[in-house]
């Protein structure tokens, strides 16, 4: 039979290229290290499993639901979105859909057609690059440099821009690299985008991990008049610790939502109902939980950077969230080292490739499912491989 030739042309996913390089691993240093993909390092907290058990418990949860999601969890949401921007959302701007990578799926289909084109951060999130070529719209490479913290410029979106461009993408904090876009830098690109009459879409997948003392991620929703250009994407994934689950989130004004619920009824008609009914108490639930995650995973940030800062020819370029891009010091490409380091030494990390051209010379470790034992033994794994 024929297939799409679009689909054909798209690039295979990357996390399971990674399995034949553990398999590969003997065990000579200790137990394998995986910090390949972005997984929650502990289990959601006793309540919110019990919540779960109690929801698929109840016949309602079997039944189909409302296309844009569950009035308690949008409200709850809505309610969260308020609290942590300083600004209000309503409800009725909040449609819950099954993982954030059907967010993105939704909007972009919502946004763009075939010949139309879309601007991503470069380094990219790859499955936002094979959504695009999928769907026949060019991914235009925004780059993000090494030198400049792996923000994007503003006025390199500018020069890009072309009456195809129908959105800017940006991710933060990022990944792959874990950079954290400045408030002022996201204003800059909503400013852009409303000059140029086109969507700013903003995946904040992993907003929940900042720092503390960070302060508000930005103040997008401060502007009355954010709906005519801001869309925003969220995950529960991370942040509630189920990503079996599939609850992710689109933030956008109404009629945004209205050509977008079209597509959710094509593709899943509801998101997953007894998630929808667990998290909504968790949003206020579990928040001290969700506190004490938070600081967990920013004590591995800062003792991986310690472990790659001691390791002679390897440097921390980005790191935030869930995520660390290291600089590594040989002159191979980033596929051969990760391999490398996957079969001799047991540690699985991506290499920069896997997230678009001119990366080679990078690999992306992803630690917050890592203890903080396991990621001190980084260390010596990395001297495995030599100083390039």
């Amino acid at each position: 039979m024929r297939l799409n030739p679009r689909l054909l042309a798209t690039d295979a996913p990357p996390i399971p290229a990674a399995a034949a390089w553990r398999a590969a691993y003997d065990g000579r240093h200790g137990p394998l290290l995986d910090l390949a993909q972005a997984v929650p390092g502990l289990p959601p907290p006793d309540a919110l499993l019990e919540r779960l058990a109690r929801a698929a418990r109840d016949p309602a949860s079997a039944t189909y639901g409302p296309i844009t999601g569950d009035a308690a969890l949008r409200d709850a949401l809505a309610a969260d979105i308020a609290a942590t921007y300083g600004a209000a959302v309503t409800p009725a701007e909040v449609a819950i859909t099954s993982g954030c990578n059907e967010a993105f799926t939704v909007t972009a289909l919502a946004l763009a057609g075939p010949g139309d084109a879309v601007m991503l951060p470069a380094p990219w999130y790859f499955n936002h690059k094979m959504t695009l070529d999928m769907m026949g719209v060019a991914a235009v490479p925004l780059p993000c440099r090494a030198e400049a913290g792996f923000v994007p410029s503003v006025d390199e979106a500018r020069a890009l821009l072309t009456p195809a461009t129908r959105a800017i993408v940006l991710v933060s904090p990022n990944n792959p690299t874990g950079a954290t876009y400045p408030a002022a830098v996201l204003a800059a690109f909503a400013a852009l985008a409303r000059e140029a009459g086109i969507a700013l879409v903003v995946d904040e997948t992993y907003r929940d991990f900042l720092p503390d003392g960070h302060g508000r991620p930005h103040g997008l929703f401060a502007d009355p008049a954010w709906r005519d250009t801001v869309i925003q994407l969220y995950s529960f994934s991370k942040s509630y610790a189920v990503p079996g689950h599939r609850l992710g989130a689109v933030v956008a004004g109404a009629a945004v939502l209205a050509e977008i619920a079209k597509v959710l009824d094509c593709v899943t008609i509801c998101p997953p109902r007894v998630a929808q009914a667990a998290v909504a108490w968790a949003v206020e639930g579990t928040r001290a939980w969700r506190a004490e995650v938070r600081a967990a995973v920013n004590r591995r940030a800062a003792l991986f950077a310690e472990v790659v800062a001691a390791s002679p020819g390897w440097s921390v370029s980005a790191m935030g969230a869930y995520f660390a891009f290291v600089r590594h010091p040989f002159a191979a490409p980033g596929l051969a080292v990760a391999e490398r380091l996957a079969r001799e030494a047991g540690v699985v990390a991506l290499p920069g490739s896997f997230f678009g051209p001119g990366q080679d010379d990078h690999l992306r470790f992803a630690f917050a499912n890592a203890g903080e034992g396991q990621i001190a033994a980084v260390a010596a794994r990395l001297a495995v491989l030599g100083a390039g």
